[in-house]
């Protein structure tokens, strides 16, 4: 990544009021308007995660969310996201595996979950993924479960 990009691991509560508006309009702009998918973002899981952002002149450009699972054996990714216009340019590898790496410091005998939208289920397996379930439906758009671990 260039010197351009900045990667920052905060709690929710260590946000500034700006990035939690520009990570909800990134989510918002992929996943509901890009992506048509009307749903309940804001589902009360961000203020106990962790949230991993990606900045490119002070706008995030990149974000994904870290979550305990219920089972302490887990550790689940989720609102993986590239904005639009920053796709192509191996972002989202970069994102992926500084999670990956820091998961792996901080609590390295959990496995990590995803719920990966089953086109990307090659991307996931390049960072060392395995699919655990068949595609299901999530808000209307395909999905697979993965683990790395």
């Amino acid at each position: 990544m260039s010197l351009k990009h900045k990667i920052f691991y905060k709690k929710f509560d260590s946000l500034s009021r700006k990035e939690i508006h520009d990570l909800f309009l990134l989510r918002s702009e992929v996943f509901v308007v890009e992506q048509n998918c009307v749903y309940q973002d804001i589902d009360g899981k961000d203020e106990k995660a962790e949230h991993v952002l990606v900045k490119k002149n002070n706008k995030i450009i990149a974000y994904a969310r870290v979550l305990m699972d219920s089972d302490p054996n887990y550790i689940l990714i989720g609102r993986i996201v590239v904005s639009k216009k920053e796709r192509g340019n191996s972002l989202g590898s970069y994102l992926i595996d500084f999670i990956i790496k820091k998961i792996h410091e901080v609590k390295p005998t959990r496995l990590i979950k995803i719920s990966a939208q089953a086109h990307l289920e090659k991307f996931y397996k390049a960072h060392g993924f395995k699919k655990t379930s068949n595609i299901y439906l999530e808000d209307g758009i395909p999905h697979i479960s993965m683990i790395l671990g």
